[in-house]
């Protein structure tokens, strides 16, 4: 993600399918381009050809999972489809202390002790934002990869060069329009990231506050009490140090001190940040004519994917829907009787007979 907050591609490859093989090539190739920094991390699903490739490649790297399709996982397997149980897991991943976490994940147990067990045995961490041994921010699903699954679906219908020039001239586009859009931002942060900030500043004048040293505040949030210490960046809510943004009680403790809130931000959600990401432009493609194809190139021999004999008609593509996708909805009820969603209870065919 940029710093207003859009999906930023870094790289794409051809492959003959998502296998141990092709996930290994790319990760080699993406760490040859890009290194490795400092407190990286892959979310992805549980594809275990990215948790093979991604240990081999990045040995030690932390790998956390979409926990929307933690959540998907759980429906199939335990029938547990409801509001109640929905809300309560999405609100636990993203708990910001061990308090809330520990408070919501015993809500869970007492609906079901499976769900909890679960989520245990995946690993908290893999899920957890509060668990995580480096900062996720924001990004607890993969949904990313579903956006641009919708952006190129068409797209990887094409032959081989159409296909690559279509990725070529969809990143040229995206770098132009989202460079102008930087040039024309004139706030300190992101867009995403301003209007965050403004949020909680208007959360934060229903606070008060009090110094005890001149970077430990309290702070009073109606009955609660919050700990402020700006000289580790870190507040007792949890927010300041994961979200990497002022939260509500920084931004009291600040104008306690009459402290600008600049240096207390994530240089990554910065204008400066968004100018930099764009300024390498997406190079435009000479004329085929003028292409310079080294021999060993032009030489090789590609031949058609192995496989089965494929079925008459045209494949049906199948996706997960996002979290957005499915949360925008109004949600369906699974049965009691069979743990299928949409139809009522006593018209399902395994409700008991009457005697």
């Amino acid at each position: 993600m940029d710093a207003v907050g859009t999906i930023l591609p870094l790289a794409y490859a051809v492959v003959d399918s998502e296998n141990d093989a092709s996930w290994k090539m790319f990760f080699e190739q993406f760490k040859h381009a890009y290194g490795e920094k400092q407190n990286m991390c892959v979310v992805s699903d549980l594809n275990e050809s990215i948790l093979k490739a991604t240990s081999i490649v990045y040995p030690g790297m932390p790998h956390y999972s979409c926990m929307w399709h933690i959540w998907t996982n759980i429906r199939a397997k335990f029938n547990k489809g409801h509001l109640k149980l929905s809300e309560l897991y999405f609100a636990t991943a993203r708990s910001y202390t061990l308090d809330e976490f520990n408070e919501r994940m015993s809500k869970i147990e007492e609906i079901d002790p499976r769900v909890k067990a679960y989520l245990y045995d995946i690993g908290y961490h893999r899920w957890s934002r509060v668990h995580a041994t480096v900062n996720r921010t924001w990004t607890m699903t993969s949904n990313i990869v579903e956006s641009l699954n919708v952006v190129t679906k068409d797209a990887r219908e094409l032959p081989i060069v159409e296909l690559l020039e279509y990725m070529r001239t969809l990143l040229e586009r995206w770098t132009k329009e989202k460079l102008l859009k930087a040039k024309g931002t004139f706030t300190y942060l992101g867009f995403k990231y301003n209007e965050e900030l403004d949020d909680n500043r208007t959360l934060s004048h229903k606070h008060r506050g009090r110094a005890s040293t001149d970077y430990i505040h309290t702070v009073l949030d109606g009955f609660r009490r919050y700990i402020v210490c700006l000289e580790n960046k870190r507040c007792s809510c949890g927010q300041l140090q994961l979200d990497e943004l002022p939260c509500p009680h920084a931004l009291v403790a600040l104008r306690h001190r009459d402290e600008s809130y600049e240096q207390y931000c994530s240089p990554y959600y910065t204008r400066e940040s968004l100018l930099r990401t764009y300024e390498i432009p997406v190079n435009p493609l000479p004329d085929e004519s003028k292409w310079n194809v080294p021999q060993h190139i032009t030489e090789e021999v590609v031949n058609p994917p192995s496989g089965g004999k494929r079925q008459p008609g045209r494949p049906q593509k199948q996706r997960y829907k996002t979290y957005d996708e499915v949360n925008s909805k109004k949600y369906k009820v699974s049965c009691g009787n069979c743990g299928v969603e949409g139809h009522k209870k006593r018209s399902c065919k395994n409700a008991p007979k009457k005697k």
